[in-house]
């Protein structure tokens, strides 16, 4: 390992692979966008934008002592020019003490024999190809579930994606129940034993891991996936419902409790620990170990009431999407609800991909007394220039050009997410991600002011000082961060225009899943598919994952 400067050392191939191998705690970082990422990146190289790094980091990874390692493309020739470079510099501003850059990026690790794997959320993904693989969970054809559906069969279909998912599209007949909610909710959802359950999702993940969930806890009904989701589905040359609010519905106490003891028992059998929230408090202060605290309820159930400190994070899509919030590989995982199923079956399943992770028991009511929505832990905002909406909306509406400069008064940079400045941005805002800020420079019309934006003025307030440097590169311009953000626009009443209006960035903060809308190509589907299918073998030759799976 190599040190260069200002606390920066580097680290290579082995180093890496050893952490993994050994279950030591490491946060290995890909710095760069989603879609960079999801074209070719190591199995655990969690996804970590360099945009977002100061918004994302105190919370995904809470100790500061933690092993951070941080990787890009390795296409800079200069290192100290790479992201992952300045992902470390910002990771030691930000307090980190054991931080390594990644050598040689991308390239080294494919040259010294590391498996790149694509697409996102490939660990879990993984995970389900081989619980497949090694229980051979039922499934369905799209044929079969429509033959089921057409002669009015005595079927339920379950639709294990989130709402918003199964609202844009889903099977016909087919009810919305989130993953980590079909043990609690599927007594009274087929509440006939001799109902045949289906579960589907957009592809294989969640639907091998649904029904596996009902086979582990020992329902009576016979339970399917649909093979290969609504891919499988539309490829059948099928048609599926839009706008569908179909939801599950509340329990009964007594089908809470009953669910509880099959949930437990599967928890159980997979080696899951036990806690209490005195040991939570005792983890908190403890500097060893990194402890991850989440909330496996809905999150409208996570809003009325919940444990201070925890996260929501439904346990459905905290299975398929660990990483995303749980960087920090080897780290220790608390589960939590309110009714001794959900948080049981989302540890079984982490502990099968080789998790620490422990439940919470015996919590008392009175504990879920924090109202609303989780807020993520940052660190204190630099100062800058600010300037209020109603004073930018008088500039924006008097803005006039220079003739021979052609130099307009007053520009705004909206900083926001692709699908969050589509959604509404304020009108003549170009989009320019942080990340690609210096390419993007030149493309910028000159301004006598520029402001920043993104949906809550944060991203502006940690990107002003590098970017006021590039923008004052080309003239001695004034640059502010507009107070609270675009919502801070929208409160004050004033209008927001919508779609790619003003696009100077390529938009690559986000990978267009294969399985996602309504109009994807079906050589994307299959592509998808076949891609699927071989994960198992990737995994074989890849050799970190220490996965394992329930029989």
């Amino acid at each position: 390992m190599n040190q260069l400067n200002q606390g920066i050392k580097f680290c290579n191939f082995q180093d890496v692979r050893t952490s993994l191998l050994e279950k030591r705690e490491i946060a290995f970082l890909d710095v760069r966008e989603e879609d960079p990422h999801a074209r070719a990146h190591p199995l655990f190289a969690a996804n970590f934008p360099l945009s977002r790094l100061e918004q994302d980091a105190y919370s995904k990874m809470p100790r500061r002592d933690v092993r951070v390692v941080t990787f890009d493309a390795g296409d800079q020739q200069d290192v100290v020019l790479s992201d992952a470079y300045l992902a470390a510099l910002r990771l030691v501003k930000l307090g980190y003490s054991d931080v390594s850059v990644f050598s040689g990026g991308l390239k080294s690790w494919a040259d010294a024999g590391g498996e790149l794997f694509i697409d996102v959320n490939v660990p879990s993904k993984s995970f389900g190809e081989l619980v497949e693989s090694k229980v051979h969970t039922p499934s369905l054809s799209a044929e079969e579930v429509k033959s089921l559906i057409d002669n009015k069969a005595d079927v339920v279909i379950l639709d294990v994606r989130r709402f918003d998912e199964y609202h844009t599209m889903n099977i016909p007949t087919s009810t919305s129940c989130p993953g980590a909610e079909l043990v609690l909710r599927v007594a009274e959802l087929a509440p006939n034993p001799n109902t045949l359950v289906i579960v589907n999702c957009a592809g294989r993940t969640r639907s091998i891991i649904g029904t596996q969930s009902l086979i582990n806890a020992g329902i009576p009904n016979q339970v399917n996936a649909l093979r290969n989701g609504t891919i499988g589905w539309t490829l059948a040359g099928q048609a599926l419902d839009r706008g569908q609010t179909r939801k599950y519905s509340e329990v009964s106490e007594q089908t809470t409790r009953a669910a509880g003891v099959r949930a437990r028992d599967v928890a159980n059998r997979a080696g899951v620990k036990r806690a209490s929230l005195s040991d939570v408090e005792v983890w908190r202060q403890q500097c060893e170990r990194t402890t991850y605290l989440f909330d496996t309820r809905a999150p409208e159930e996570f809003a009325a009431g919940h444990i201070a400190g925890f996260r929501s994070t439904p346990g459905g899509q905290l299975v398929q999407e660990t990483e995303m919030v749980a960087p920090v590989r080897g780290g220790r995982i608390v589960l939590v609800d309110s009714d001794g199923v959900r948080a049981n079956m989302t540890a079984s399943w982490l502990a099968q991909m080789a998790w620490d992770v422990y439940v919470l028991d015996d919590v008392p009511a009175s504990a879920f007394n924090e109202k609303g929505s989780w807020k993520s832990l940052s660190p204190a905002q630099p100062g800058v220039n600010n300037i209020d909406p109603l004073t930018l909306s008088s500039s924006l509406a008097a803005r006039t050009a220079d003739d021979d400069l052609q130099v307009i008064d007053t520009l705004v940079i909206d900083l926001a997410k692709h699908v969050e400045y589509l959604r509404g941005h304020i009108p003549g805002a170009r989009y320019v991600m942080r990340s690609q800020f210096k390419q993007a420079l030149n493309a910028l019309p000159l301004a006598k002011r520029y402001v920043l934006t993104c949906p809550d003025g944060i991203q502006a307030t940690f990107a002003y000082e590098e970017i006021k440097e590039l923008l004052q590169s080309r003239s001695n311009a004034q640059v502010d961060v507009l107070s609270g953000g675009t919502q801070a626009w929208i409160t004050a009443g004033l209008d927001l225009e919508s779609g790619p209006t003003h696009l100077v960035s390529e938009p690559i903060d986000r990978y267009k899943r294969p399985y996602e809308g309504t109009n994807v190509p079906r050589e994307a589907m299959q592509a998808y598919l076949d891609w699927e299918f071989g994960l198992v073998e990737q995994l074989g030759k890849d050799g970190t994952h220490h996965f394992w799976v329930l029989d």
